[in-house]
């Protein structure tokens, strides 16, 4: 069975991204379609690129980056819940795509975004990155407003159409990272 990951893009205290991303994996645990699981960036600690060679020679020298890249490399697409930071994802969550190379590439990625325009600028700065690594990210994305979703800003309260919102992105997410299984075993 496939297994898809949901990136929680955001280590800021008191973030809005874990209570996405737990909203998302309780869609995505009901489909049946791939094995789902919530992983925090926050829980590896991962500094300002630390490693001394470049991550696409592979040479990983710190246990924080293989245990970062055992945990990557273990599945076949992701979802990424991203916050939108000045027109751009978290800081935090490029630290973490640029640590690592090879473990990306040939997967799939869908994305959730929040924000005050629902995380858009955040999922195309993300859409970039994407193509370097190797990835291919899917069409349909989801974007939630701070304004709409959220209570006061902080306290995640959506709106209901955006459960097939995600159903559609994970059918492509799904899709894609079975169809590129081939690469990967290559």
């Amino acid at each position: 069975m496939l297994r898809i990951a949901i990136i929680i893009g955001s280590t800021r205290p008191g973030r809005n991204g874990e209570a996405v991303a737990k909203w998302v994996h309780e869609i995505a645990a009901k489909r049946g379609d791939a094995e789902y699981e919530l992983v925090d960036i926050a829980e590896y600690n991962l500094p300002l690129l630390d490693e001394p060679v470049p991550p696409s020679m592979g040479q990983y020298s710190k246990d924080h980056t293989k245990r970062w890249a055992e945990k990557i490399a273990s599945f076949d697409g992701y979802v990424f819940v991203t916050p939108e930071y000045n027109h751009a994802t978290s800081g935090a969550l490029k630290n973490a795509l640029d640590f690592i190379y090879a473990e990306w590439n040939n997967k799939a990625a869908g994305f959730v975004g929040y924000g005050s325009a629902g995380g858009s600028r955040a999922i195309e700065n993300l859409r970039l990155i994407m193509g370097e690594l190797q990835i291919a990210d899917v069409r349909a994305q989801v974007g939630l407003s701070l304004f709409t979703d959220f209570e006061n800003f902080s306290v995640f309260k959506p709106d209901e159409r955006h459960v097939s919102s995600v159903n559609g992105m994970l059918d492509q997410v799904v899709a894609w990272s079975g169809a590129l299984k081939p690469l990967r075993n290559a």
